[in-house]
């Protein structure tokens, strides 16, 4: 988009009177950031308006995302990078003497997600603007996100997380005129028509508004405009005397209020059911009505729709799309079964079975008692079918919807679509061998991996601007544009002033991760230390507690020798566990602990720092993962589907230190084993314990003095302040085995920290290595994951 800076200045001073009838003089950091936002919103809906049109003529196919989680944090930047006006801007306020990064940090992250799942769906939505498909967003539009962590005595603390003010979100448009009314509950049962054709008749349902909010995602310089399209929910003013009182008004508005409600009790997993089909049914009925307009069999709908079912959240919509053809649009069941299959497709992120939905089949008919009849005839169609075919019953048994009184949401989008994939190379071969080996028997043709990436632009040009400028100078711009250019970096791998060059850009984003620090948590590091850095979601199998084990065996180490020769170490940590995940948030506590007890110990020099940084979020790690020494991906082996971070550590130039487990795998393919530091057991280690039932944590501990003595810290009063905490992680490793083999994987890990602390001390060689890594992540641009998305699942043309 070509806007000259004195037109800008011109046009942002306009909306600002306009908008809040002040002038920049009397204007806060947060009424200028709403009026660039409302100027830029200027410039792109035009765009925004013709990109409609065009689809509309031309009747091009559509994908359309569906995911429970979107997290593209602040806006702002990416919006004003893709429409090239980024430096412009800058330049604009420095001529009005107005600090640009002040205005941006009032921009509050859109807290629609949580960790990766929502992290890879914002990024998708950017990829595929950017590369020209039409790629379209289903979600909710949460008020509030996940929730807001404090860290308060060590504990984290969950507060209402805000993103937007009552005003809603500044880049969003509410859509009326795409209202579409949802139905829960009641009872339904089926009546014969004047034809003799079997229609539902509902009684007692309950009605509601979904109403839509869309959100332009940009392309980068391609003035292409695409759609993310979040569903709030509202009583329909014919039903308001159903809801006498604020009780019950609220019940309603808790629907799209915050996002993955505790499932640990009834009423939670009943709400989390009823935002996920909401959210489903109310984007593929816009879906179908905006086909219809196109004046095509409905029965040809996959020919220009493509539905994608982002992880088990939105896996009913192949029951829902079946009740909206049979039920409202009168297309037989076996028309309407063969559109389905073709128009869904299914991403798996994991190979947890605890993370494969199941709803309890009471629940599910309770509250969706139209769709359950669905889902109980499309499992008595598929049983059936396999039957004729000479099917093995055990193997009927085991890829069957319903059984066990659960509805298996994963198998609803197998059966349900004709395309599964996983989300890294190791990852979908573990799901064909393993988590869903009798489907890939059933059908191999289904199956294909599809790497996870990450969004270049974000994660360079906005979160490491002085990284961006230095491959200017030694690569040329075209990387900007096209990332594999990068590869050209591999020439200066070896040049030591580039060496230098870059370790600067290093220090710089080290010096701005230092100031964070000292200002949130009084913590001061030194900038000579080794930033060695683990941020990602609390859970068990990622293995943050491994990492604690490593850091209290370094503090032994320095209390038992003051004078230990070591490079400085800082561990940075961040990280949010689930509200009802007990043992995740008693890791938090120990690491907080652990970091008061290290901070403040005055005898290990300096030596030792460990930071937690409270609320994780995207504009944190932008802060932080450009100044990441050590990229921490040391998850067990096999359970991990992919892995994000590890890429964004990968392009501004940390080391990965990692287990072969996800991603991790094809970063090693990239970069070769000699830049990239692999320790533990691979799979093949892991699945030989489980099949051996041999593994004996108790007698590792008790067979290895040092371990011994770090595991005991936790119960022996070493770290203060954690007698319940400690108790807990020290049952689970011992008493409990250990279910993620960090015993097992211990003395590997020390010893690679161990190869760490060696590297870190020649310059010349660590830069080498991170150069090498910064020259072949090109690997990983969501760009190319959404070409392979495009071309052979959703079958897209640009």
């Amino acid at each position: 988009m070509q806007v000259t800076k004195e037109q800008f200045i011109r046009d942002f001073k306009d909306t600002l009177h306009e908008e809040q009838q002040i002038k920049i003089i009397d204007a806060t950091p947060r009424e200028l950031f709403i009026a660039l936002a409302k100027t830029l919103r200027k410039y792109y809906t035009p765009l925004w308006l013709e990109r409609r049109r065009d689809l509309e003529k031309e009747q091009k196919k559509i994908a359309y995302y569906f995911s429970i989680e979107f997290l593209p944090g602040r806006m702002l930047e990416t919006n004003l990078l893709n429409l090239g006006l980024l430096e412009t801007v800058k330049e604009a306020f420095a001529d009005l003497d107005l600090d640009f990064d002040t205005i941006k940090e009032t921009e509050h992250d859109m807290a629609l997600g949580n960790g990766g799942l929502g992290r890879l769906a914002a990024a998708f939505m950017d990829s595929l603007a950017t590369t020209g498909y039409a790629g379209f967003g289903n979600g909710l539009r949460y008020r509030y996100g996940l929730f807001k962590q404090r860290i308060v005595d060590g504990y984290q603390v969950e507060l209402p997380d805000p993103w937007f003010d009552s005003t809603g979100s500044v880049w969003e448009t509410r859509k009326d005129h795409d209202n579409v009314y949802v139905k829960l509950y009641g009872d339904v049962y089926l009546q014969a028509d004047d034809a003799g054709n079997l229609t539902p008749v509902y009684q007692g349902a309950q009605i509601l508004r979904a109403v839509p909010y869309d959100v332009a995602q940009l392309g980068f310089e391609n003035d292409t405009v695409n759609n993310l399209r979040l569903w709030d929910v509202e009583i329909p003013e014919e039903d308001e005397l159903r809801y006498p009182t604020i009780a019950d008004r609220r019940r309603i508005e808790d629907i799209t209020a915050v996002l993955y409600p505790d499932d640990s009790n009834a009423q939670g997993r009943e709400l989390r059911l009823v935002q996920e089909y909401f959210m489903t049914s109310a984007g593929l009925q816009t879906i179908i009505r905006s086909y219809l307009k196109m004046n095509l069999p409905l029965e040809d709908i996959y020919q220009k729709v493509a539905v994608h079912i982002n992880d088990t959240h939105p896996a009913v919509a192949p029951a829902e799309f079946m009740r909206l053809l049979v039920d409202e649009y009168g297309l037989s069941w076996d028309k309407a079964w063969q559109a389905t299959v073709k128009t869904m497709s299914y991403t798996n992120h994991t190979i947890l079975s605890e993370a494969l939905e199941k709803w309890d089949a009471g629940l599910f008919k309770y509250v969706l008692p139209r769709v359950y009849q669905i889902v109980l005839e499309i499992d008595r169609r598929y049983v059936a079918d396999l039957a004729a075919k000479g099917v093995a019953p055990d193997v009927i048994e085991a890829t069957r919807v319903v059984k066990d009184n659960q509805i298996h949401m994963a198998h609803l989008a197998i059966i349900g679509g004709h395309s599964v994939n996983g989300v890294a190379k190791l990852h979908t071969e573990l799901l064909k061998e393993d988590t869903l080996h009798a489907f890939y028997q059933l059908f191999p043709e289904k199956f294909n991996n599809k790497t996870n990436g990450i969004v270049q632009r974000r994660w360079t040009q906005i979160a490491d601007e002085a990284l961006s400028n230095e491959l200017d100078k030694w690569i040329g711009k075209e990387w900007r544009t096209d990332i594999h250019h990068l590869r050209k970096l591999n020439a200066f791998v070896d040049d030591e002033q580039a060496q230098a060059d870059f370790y600067q850009v290093k220090q710089t984003a080290k010096a701005r991760l230092a100031k964070y620090i000292f200002e949130t948590t009084g913590v001061e590091v030194s900038l000579d230390a080794i930033f060695d850095v683990q941020v990602k979601r609390l859970h068990a199998y990622k293995r943050q507690l491994l990492n604690v084990l490593h850091i209290i065996k370094l503090y032994w180490d320095l209390k038992d020798n003051p004078e230990k020769d070591m490079v400085p170490r800082v561990f940075i940590f961040g990280a949010k566990a689930a509200p009802g995940y007990h043992f995740a948030k008693s890791v938090i506590k120990v690491i907080n602990e652990l970091a008061n007890l290290i901070n403040n110990d005055e005898t290990l020099g300096g030596k030792l720092k460990v930071v937690f940084l409270e609320n994780y979020r995207v504009s944190l790690a932008e802060l932080i993962i450009p100044a990441a020494n050590v990229s921490e991906q040391i998850s067990l082996a096999s359970k991990e589907a992919s892995g994000t971070s590890n890429m964004k550590f990968m392009m501004t130039g940390a080391i990965t230190l990692a287990t072969l487990d996800g991603a991790n795998i094809e970063i090693k393919d990239e970069v070769g084993e000699d830049n990239i530091v692999i320790f533990g057991m691979d799979k093949d280690d892991v699945y030989e314990h489980y099949q051996k039932h041999d593994y004996y944590s108790r007698g590792i501990y008790e067979n290895n003095p040092t371990l011994k003595r770090v595991i005991d810290s936790f119960v022996n009063g070493t770290i203060p302040n954690i007698q319940s905490e400690g108790m807990e992680i020290y049952e689970t490793l011992i008493t409990h085995n250990d279910e993620y083999f960090l015993l097992e994987d211990f003395d590997a890990y020390v010893k690679v920290q161990e190869t760490i602390d060696k590297l870190y001390r020649n310059r010349s060689h660590w830069m080498k290595m991170s150069l090498v890594n910064i020259a072949n992540s090109d690997k990983f641009t969501s760009d190319d994951t959404i070409e392979e998305y495009a071309r052979e699942i959703w079958h897209l043309e640009k």
